[in-house]
C-alpha cells in the first residue's frame, strides 16, 4: 500500500482523465494522495479534491508563482487555515533560488507562511531549490512545532541529515531513479527509516525513461523500486515505512 505524499491532481493536465489517473494509481497499490496548492486561484480546485476519502490537502503560495501572489492572499490563507478542517499542511511554499530577482519577495512570502504554520501547528510542504542550507538555517531558528516535508529533496547526505535532525521528512521522487543522481542516492541510502516519504510531484518530475511524459501517481511504484534497492530493503517494507511516515507527518489516520 502506497501514499503519494505530493501530487498536483488539481492541475489542468489531469482535467481530461482525472478519474482514470486515480484508478490506475489505485490499481497498482497507491491508496492515498496528498495534494498541495500552489496559488490562491487553485485553492477551490484543491479543496474540492478533499471531498474524496483518499485525498488530503495543503494550502499555500508556491515560490515559482511569486508574481501572482498578493499580500491579501496571505490574509486569505490565514482565514482558510482557521476555517477548513480538511487542510493538513501549509504549502506548497518555500524558496527557489533559480530566480534570484524574486528572492526577497519569495522570502517574505515564505516567512509569512512559516508563521502561519507555527500559529496553527501545521506541518509545512516546502519547495526548496538551491537553498537547502539557507532554508535549514531558518527552520532551525524557528523550531516549528509540526515539522514538515522537504519536497523533492535532491541534496547531499549532510543536508539530508540536517533536515532530519530538525524533525523534517524528505520527499523522495522521480529524481531518485536517475543514474546521475548519485549524491541524492547516497543520501537516500543513509536516511533513518522514519525520515522519508514517497512522492511523484505529478504531473511533473517523471521517473527515468519517462522524460517529456506527463507524470502520474501510478508511477510511484517506480520510485518505490529504486528507493528500496538503494536502501537494500524489501519493497513491501519500504512501502510500509513510507506510508506510516506520511500518515504521521500529516496527522491523518
Amino acid at each position: 500500500m502506497l501514499f503519494d505524499a505530493h501530487c498536483h491532481l488539481d492541475f489542468a493536465a489531469f482535467d481530461a482523465d482525472r478519474e482514470a489517473v486515480l484508478a490506475r494509481a489505485q490499481a497498482v497499490g497507491v491508496r492515498r494522495f496528498m495534494v498541495p496548492a500552489t496559488t490562491r486561484a487553485r485553492w477551490p480546485a484543491v479543496s474540492a479534491l478533499a471531498a474524496r476519502d483518499d485525498v488530503v490537502i495543503g494550502l499555500g503560495l508556491h515560490p515559482y508563482f511569486v508574481a501572482t501572489h498578493r499580500d491579501e492572499d496571505l490574509d486569505a490563507l490565514g482565514e482558510a487555515l482557521a476555517q477548513r478542517r480538511e487542510v493538513v499542511a501549509v504549502g506548497e511554499c518555500g524558496i527557489d533560488a533559480r530566480f534570484a530577482e524574486t528572492l526577497p519577495r519569495q522570502w517574505q512570502l515564505f516567512e509569512a507562511q512559516l508563521q502561519l504554520a507555527k500559529h496553527y501547528r501545521l506541518p509545512l510542504v516546502i519547495h526548496c531549490v538551491h537553498a537547502n542550507d539557507q532554508v535549514a538555517k531558518r527552520l532551525r531558528q524557528l523550531a516549528l512545532p509540526a515539522g514538515g516535508l522537504i519536497h523533492a529533496f535532491s541534496g547531499s547526505p549532510q543536508q539530508a541529515h540536517r533536515f532530519v535532525d530538525l524533525g523534517y521528512h524528505l520527499g523522495l521522487g522521480g529524481a531518485a531513479t536517475h543514474t546521475r543522481a548519485q549524491r541524492l542516492q547516497r543520501a537516500i541510502a543513509s536516511l533513518p527509516d522514519d525520515a522519508f516519504v514517497l512522492e511523484t510531484d505529478s504531473p511533473d518530475m517523471p521517473p527515468a525513461g519517462r522524460q517529456g511524459q506527463r507524470n502520474e501517481p501510478a508511477n510511484l511504484t517506480e520510485v518505490l523500486t529504486r528507493v528500496a534497492a538503494l536502501r537494500r530493503c524489501p519493497e513491501a517494507e519500504v512501502a510500509a515505512q513510507a506510508y506510516a511516515n506520511t500518515c504521521r507527518l500529516f496527522a491523518c489516520a
